[in-house]
């Protein structure tokens, strides 16, 4: 008996080879791959790490004596796109990324369009009124003057009361 009798597969050595699209399963993968695709979308929604996450822009914080600097990777926007906010010792980061409106032909894109918002929480004793912007190729720096520091948080004793 012969080895290669007993297996399931390669019997058939009449057969004519598949095209590499029945191979890779023609119409059913690519939509599969399609239906992936949409939920992968969708579920990045919760993904933190996500470009529509929370975590986009991109941000480096750097710190000296006297200012604290923010800057921002915002590629493909302008200064139009996007708006800033300090209050409250949080400073938010906003903006829309809008969809060229071109004719194109579909296809596939891994751009992403519509809006975000990064919010940072800043140290106490920043001046919050005196806070200054520069946008230039597609870099954001927020810089955040340092003012005098807040009062810190203390102990408070418990004084122990006895029982009589």
């Amino acid at each position: 008996m012969a080895m290669r009798s007993l297996m399931p597969w390669g019997r058939d050595e009449s057969r004519v080879p598949m095209p590499a699209q029945e191979r890779q399963g023609g119409p059913f993968v690519s939509l599969q791959r399609e239906i992936d695709r949409l939920f992968d979308d969708f579920m990045q929604a919760w993904d933190p790490r996500s470009p529509t996450g929370s975590t986009w822009p991109s941000v480096e914080v750097a710190e000296t004596d006297t200012a604290l600097s923010v800057t921002a990777e915002l590629p493909g926007l302008t200064e139009k796109d996007v708006t800033l906010s300090v209050d409250n010792g949080v400073l938010c980061i906003c903006g829309e990324r809008r969809q060229e409106t071109a004719d194109k032909t579909s296809g596939y894109s891994e751009r992403r369009y519509g809006r975000f918002e990064r919010r940072l929480a800043l140290p106490s004793g920043i001046k919050e009124d005196q806070a200054t912007a520069r946008f230039q190729n597609g870099i954001l720096t927020v810089t955040l003057p340092k003012g005098a520091e807040a009062p810190q948080g203390h102990r408070i004793p418990i004084n122990a009361e006895t029982q009589h």
